[in-house]
């Protein structure tokens, strides 16, 4: 039987930063998966037996209310993991984590993955800077939703997930973007409107370009820069 190539690289940031001998023991230990759009990854309440790195894709993690209705309280590219409840040593999750974008995961089982984090301090410390920059993305995503006009809450989010793709074209929904801003479709369209009209993005159904990123990061409130800042302190 032909031995499976050795894994000595990955394009997930989270673990690229690791040295080469933490990279050594763990990348031969990862299997990659095909992350397919609309994919719930992780349900709510419900046993998490898998850990994930993306390499390619992108990811929200979505918190439901009492009433059914959902909005995002984070995003998750090649940059990070999830879920972020498995290095706090929960078995569960509280928000359901499903793919936007298709692409491609390294993962491993929790159990070998908890064992690793228990071996390694380096890892382990890196992995909880991860959970708080990702705990800090929440909180920020929180109050923009509950102070910011929305134009400039659209702008936030469209940098965050240009951040996270290649190249300039977001596939999203009308539908999935009002609830990810935990707005009325209606209310999206007016927004995104307003920035295809002043040049900044291609507004079509089913996708938006980014035209002018330095203009879209103008129009953003503060509260991606300070997400931005947080991951780069906790994870350079």
């Amino acid at each position: 039987m032909p031995k499976r190539a050795v894994r000595t690289t990955t394009r997930n940031t989270l673990l690229a930063a690791l040295s080469p001998e933490l990279r050594g023991v763990l990348l031969p230990k990862l299997d990659t998966v095909p992350l397919h759009a609309r994919q719930v990854l992780v349900r709510p309440e419900t046993r998490n037996d898998t850990v994930y790195f993306p390499e390619s894709g992108w990811l929200s993690l979505i918190a439901a209310m009492d009433d059914g209705t959902q909005g995002e309280v984070g995003c998750v590219g090649r940059e990070g993991m999830v879920p972020p409840s498995l290095i706090l040593g929960a078995n569960t999750s509280y928000a359901e984590i499903c793919v936007h974008d298709a692409g491609t995961a390294l993962c491993m089982p929790a159990e070998p993955f908890r064992a690793e984090m228990a071996a390694s301090p380096p890892l382990r410390a890196r992995l909880l800077r991860y959970a708080e920059a990702m705990h800090a993305q929440a909180m920020q995503i929180a109050v923009c939703n509950g102070r910011h006009p929305l134009d400039q809450r659209l702008a936030r989010w469209l940098l965050m997930a240009h951040d996270r793709i290649d190249g300039n074209e977001i596939t999203i929904t009308q539908e999935t973007l009002g609830l990810m801003l935990c707005v009325y479709r209606p209310s999206v369209s007016v927004a995104a409107s307003g920035l295809q009209r002043a040049a900044i993005i291609r507004y079509q159904p089913g996708r938006i370009t980014i035209l002018d990123r330095a203009a879209l990061e103008s129009v953003a409130c503060g509260c991606y820069r300070m997400v931005a800042a947080r991951f780069r302190q906790l994870l350079g």
